[in-house]
């Protein structure tokens, strides 16, 4: 079934096009051109509303324009913008200190994007492996999970399952070994003496927000633990309250040796990503090693800071959990013969669509107002702002279900 998409105005046509002839083709978004954004909600050109569950993939845990993020952000512009890491900055030290507080950790390595902070933790290591472990050189191995998301450089790319992003991109890095998400005694088996890391997703979000079984974050700690591997969790979209702790890790207790952040973290103002270790991984790099002329730039660290700062009074985490609780009870009450599963956790939730294709669904919702994404086939991934509100959010669950209804 295609969804007919209600007429596009003169003015979102011109948008669109001037887009598609000027810029490559790497998305292929809906017919909506958004113009302004507050809180859970975006305007078009044309000045119509809708309310936003996709949050830009979690970058906007804190909705659109927070004014706490935006004022930082007004104040730091009008101070400073860019050094490059060739300087020091007074906006990098409070950033990194607490941020290393909030995870437990010790130090920092700010980047901007998630792929990077991700390659920033694969060579993070590999020279861990190398220089602590003592992984004969060139031989370091990362297990890695399959169904996996992480970014799409080569490196990235090269350990994913997703035809899209790899066909007519090879050749490939090695030195990945995969095994099945949420099978933590395939982990166990394939780590060696030459195993540098385990990189998991705590939740998959790009594949569906796929959570897996209770346990297996503990299990693979545990195994990682007991070969002396490092324990890699990659919390660019999971992280930063979504799942109503600060860290999806936190579920099960369970403290990585890195964490990989990004998306929440620049408070939906501008790209920031980090990694978050001990002293004893991240240690290992030496000037001239790694780096990146807009990472740790104090714009980005003045935001990220007071990002930090929300998380560390826990009350975005509440109120992921205690909105979350109602949003997995108004799933629940979507059309049991139209729906084949739904998984939630906190803010966020994937829905199995028993016979629509996701994208028609989305293009549907779009019509009636609300913003989502199918994230592979018939399947629709939900990650609205921390800050909706339950009222916004029954509403776009009535709408979901309604559409359901009507196939």
């Amino acid at each position: 079934m295609n969804v007919q998409i209600d007429r596009v105005s003169a003015r979102t046509s011109a948008a669109i096009d001037l887009v598609e002839a000027h810029s490559a083709r790497n998305y292929a978004p809906l017919p909506v051109v958004i113009a302004e954004g507050e809180g859970a909600w975006v305007r078009d050109v044309d000045g119509r509303r809708y309310l936003d569950l996709l949050a830009a993939y979690g970058a906007l845990n804190f909705g659109h324009r927070h004014p706490r993020l935006t004022a930082i952000a007004h104040a730091q512009l009008d101070r400073l913008t860019v050094t490059s890491r060739a300087f020091h900055n007074d906006q990098l030290g409070p950033f990194c200190a607490e941020l290393a507080a909030l995870a437990g950790m010790d130090l920092v390595l700010p980047m901007n994007t998630g792929a990077e902070a991700v390659e920033t933790a694969i060579k993070t290591a590999r020279k861990w492996g190398y220089q602590v472990k003592g992984i004969p050189n060139d031989q370091a191995k990362i297990v890695i999970a399959g169904g996996n998301f992480h970014g799409r450089t080569i490196t990235i790319v090269s350990f994913s399952e997703d035809p899209l992003a790899m066909t007519d991109f090879g050749p490939f890095t090695p030195g990945f070994v995969r095994v099945p998400f949420g099978d933590a005694d395939a982990v166990r088996a394939v780590i060696d003496d030459r195993t540098a890391a385990v990189l998991i997703e705590p939740i998959q979000g790009e594949r569906g927000v796929i959570i897996p079984p209770d346990g297996y974050l503990q299990s693979v700690r545990d195994a990682c633990t007991e070969a002396n591997v490092l324990m890699i969790a990659d919390e660019i979209q999971s992280g930063l309250g979504r799942t109503g702790y600060t860290f999806a890790c936190d579920h099960e207790g369970v403290r990585p040796d890195i964490y990989v952040l990004g998306k929440a973290l620049g408070g939906g103002v501008l790209p920031l990503s980090a990694v978050v270790s001990r002293r004893d991984v991240l240690g290992v790099f030496r000037p001239g090693e790694h780096g990146s002329t807009f990472g740790g730039n104090p714009l980005a660290c003045a935001i990220g800071t007071e990002v930090v700062r929300m998380m560390a009074t826990g009350e975005y985490q509440q109120r992921a959990a205690m909105v979350g609780e109602q949003f997995t009870q108004m799933l629940k009450n979507l059309p049991s013969d139209e729906v084949d599963a739904v998984r939630s956790r906190g803010l966020w939730a994937g829905v199995d669509l028993a016979h629509r294709d996701g994208r028609d669904v989305c293009a549907a919702l779009l019509n009636r107002g609300v913003l989502a994404k199918e994230a592979h086939d018939r399947t629709i991934r939900l990650a609205p702002p921390l800050v909706i509100e339950p009222t916004d959010l029954e509403w776009a669950m009535g709408q979901l279900a309604e559409e359901l209804s009507n196939a």
